[in-house]
């Protein structure tokens, strides 16, 4: 048992976990460095690599048939833990990257990971599983994508114009699909808790 814990997709997610408050010390990091660039460009770089892990923690496990209830259980943890982290770290920073309208985007991906997460283990007691759909993968890439943009923000508008507006951009739309899925995830499931 104690193998499978520490498989290479398991610890692949362990490191997705950890890279959570990694990405807080850059940006508070950000705000006593003299170049805070420095800050917005290792919290993008430990990001990507976070969010590579994502893919190949899952790929390696069915392929290699190392699949574990762990596992199963820490994924979808570790996702939410860095997207919900890097959405409050940039509504918070001192650039305000993510302010007014744009907070709503970030509460309705939020709103919607915490209410699906309560309905897959209200379904999970009742033996029932909600398959993730091809639309749910690509709202988790274009969602990756955005906190990707946005975090790199300011230094990144250095470089390309309208970089950030491109990250909000991208985090509008991973919103409307988020809505949408969140209610094809409620479609699905509300037969069950209308039948119990």
């Amino acid at each position: 048992m104690a193998k499978r814990a520490f498989n290479l997709p398991n610890m692949l997610t362990y490191a997705r976990i950890l890279a959570v408050p990694l990405i807080v010390l850059c940006f508070f990091l950000e705000g006593r460095l003299r170049s805070s660039d420095f800050a917005r460009y290792s919290a993008l770089a430990i990001f990507l690599a976070a969010s590579i892990t994502d893919y190949f923690d899952g790929y390696l496990a069915r392929a290699w048939q190392q699949t574990s209830n762990i596992g199963r259980m820490l994924d979808p943890i570790a996702d939410k833990l860095l997207v919900a982290t890097c959405l409050l770290l940039l509504a918070a920073d001192t650039d305000r990257t993510i302010a007014g309208w744009t907070l709503w985007a970030a509460i309705i991906i939020l709103c919607r990971e915490i209410l699906v997460s309560g309905l897959r283990e209200y379904l999970a007691a009742l033996k029932v599983s909600v398959p993730v759909t091809q639309l749910a993968k690509w709202k988790t890439t274009i969602q990756m994508v955005a906190i990707a943009f946005l975090l790199l923000g300011p230094a990144g508008d250095k470089i390309v114009p309208y970089w950030t507006n491109v990250g909000i951009t991208l985090l509008w739309i991973s919103a409307i699909v988020t809505l949408y899925t969140g209610y094809d995830y409620f479609r699905a499931g509300v037969k069950h808790i209308i039948d119990e």
